[in-house]
């Protein structure tokens, strides 16, 4: 069984809460979609309605998180042999951790790590910018609303067999849990250059962002280490 899995949050810190969650599963040539509305009892900021166009009246009265169908569903497959995609799937696995203990015990494929690994050439790897890159959307058979956990599962869904294309599901488990060696800053203070160049010229710089930033993309940790070793 594969569960592609996406969610749509009250922002990105550690405080924050899931207020939509969406499946797309797929077992024995089946497919079954599945969302939810959520309300954790945080209010969403309109810094975050702007991207995902939720509002707080929209989840006045759903559920929380595990009193939703979509969630009792990834619990009941919550097993060895089953599948769960994403794209920066940890950052899902995390919320779901934070929002009541939710430990995930079968595979995973991170589309987002593995499109870093085959694809390195390209300019950025978000999910609406590979949709574009790779024209997946020649293929969407449905309406697309991007940052909506449905669309964006379905997105998932097709990044995924485009990836099939260039390794195999076994080799996607194996990228999943490696490390990317990055080349180049994607953002912040040197966005756009090369880390390599950045550790001889402001190597101080680079250990402060290792000392001081706790919750640092762990590529970057890696890549940032690996130049400064030399």
């Amino acid at each position: 069984m594969l569960i592609f899995i996406d969610t749509e949050t009250t922002g990105l810190d550690k405080s924050d809460k899931i207020i939509s969650i969406a499946l797309i599963v797929i077992e024995n040539g089946n497919l079954i979609t599945k969302m939810d509305l959520i309300n954790e009892g945080k209010k969403i900021p309109p810094k975050a309605s702007s991207i995902n166009h939720i509002t707080n009246e929209m989840i006045k009265g759903k559920p929380e998180l595990q009193d939703s169908e979509t969630f009792r569903y990834l619990m009941l497959n919550n097993i060895y042999d089953v599948t769960l995609i994403s794209h920066n799937i940890q950052f899902i696995l995390n919320m779901l951790n934070r929002a009541c203990g939710f430990v995930w015990q079968g595979k995973i494929i991170d589309t987002l790590r593995v499109s870093k690994h085959l694809m390195p050439e390209c300019e950025e790897y978000s999910l609406q910018f590979l949709r574009y890159d790779l024209k997946l959307y020649k293929d969407e058979k449905e309406k697309t609303v991007p940052h909506e956990a449905l669309s964006d599962a379905r997105l998932i869904k097709q990044l995924y067999e485009c990836l099939l294309e260039l390794a195999s599901k076994e080799e996607m488990y194996e990228l999943s849990v490696k490390n990317v060696l990055m080349s180049k800053f994607e953002f912040g203070k040197y966005g756009g250059r090369y880390i390599e160049e950045i550790s001889m010229l402001d190597r101080g710089y680079l250990e402060w962002m290792l000392n001081n930033i706790l919750d640092l993309d762990e590529d970057l940790r890696y890549s940032i280490k690996y130049y400064l070793e030399g």
